[in-house]
């Protein structure tokens, strides 16, 4: 099945991106076409939007504070037969009856420059610059540390902690040359290695060699060499008392959810 799915947001929209994911990944077989549509702060700007909704009909989600340019869209939607949902609006409703007060009705207001936010880039720039194995000598200031072998998700998931605000470095594991001593003997951060079954390894392996142009059989995906490199790296998981991931069949996101959750853990048991 095809769908257009038009997002328009008076601020980033990053809000509005991420329903939308979530709510795709509950169906199958769907191609999706996304028109995203930020900084909507104008009726010129709605209006040329809408011209391209009725060009090509299909869902509208929509984070729009101004009642006008709410009533603007929701009209035209209707007009047009198609479905307009503000997916914030229950949340708002609910917490407004508790709280017994009316949303500030001010666009991009979940961004503003506060404390979390400079937090947040402090983390960024931090996890880019301590990242695989760089700088390890500042590992002491880091909130969680991963260790893992090659193409385990580190960098990734690193700069996905980072965007919550946690400063993340990542090391490889690499049986022919071991991390540094400092990395045994951490106080401040989580240390978490992040494993893999070696089949899945040697698959994601050779995508990148193929991706690169490289030869796709050398011992970075020879099965026996991956066996004991996943396995050497576990071994010093468990001599170290290291929480582990299995990330074979875990998302990013549910791999940095985990993570999260442990130091929250660490924090509450401190």
């Amino acid at each position: 099945m095809r769908l257009h799915l038009h997002l328009l947001s008076d601020s980033t929209g990053e809000t509005l991106e991420n329903i939308a994911k979530a709510a795709l990944a509950q169906f199958d077989d769907v191609e999706t076409i996304r028109h995203f549509w930020p900084m909507v702060r104008s009726e010129p700007h709605l209006e040329r939007i809408l011209q391209e909704i009725a060009h090509n009909p299909g869902l509208v989600l929509f984070t729009l504070v101004s009642s006008e340019m709410r009533r603007s869209l929701e009209t035209r939607c209707r007009a047009l037969g198609l479905p307009a949902v503000a997916p914030l609006d229950p949340v708002n409703d609910a917490l407004s009856n508790l709280l017994g007060q009316q949303a500030k009705a001010r666009p991009g207001r979940q961004h503003v420059l506060d404390a979390a936010y400079f937090q947040r880039v402090d983390a960024i720039q931090f996890t880019i610059a301590h990242d695989d194995g760089v700088n390890w000598e500042n590992w002491e200031e880091a909130d969680i540390v991963l260790a893992g072998v090659s193409r385990t998700s580190k960098t990734p998931t690193s700069i996905y902690l980072a965007n919550r605000g946690f400063k993340t470095a990542n090391i490889p594991i690499v049986p022919e040359s071991p991390p540094p001593d400092k990395l045994f003997h951490l106080k401040h951060p989580l240390v978490v290695g992040l494993t893999t079954s070696a089949d899945r390894l040697i698959q994601v392996r050779r995508n990148r060699l193929l991706s690169l142009n490289q030869a796709a059989e050398t011992a970075y995906v020879d099965q026996e060499a991956v066996t004991r490199e996943v396995a050497y790296a576990r071994r010093m998981f468990a001599d170290n008392g290291w929480p582990v991931i299995d990330v074979t069949r875990r998302s990013i996101e549910e791999t940095a959810a985990a993570i999260i959750g442990m130091v929250n853990d660490q924090g509450t048991s401190e």
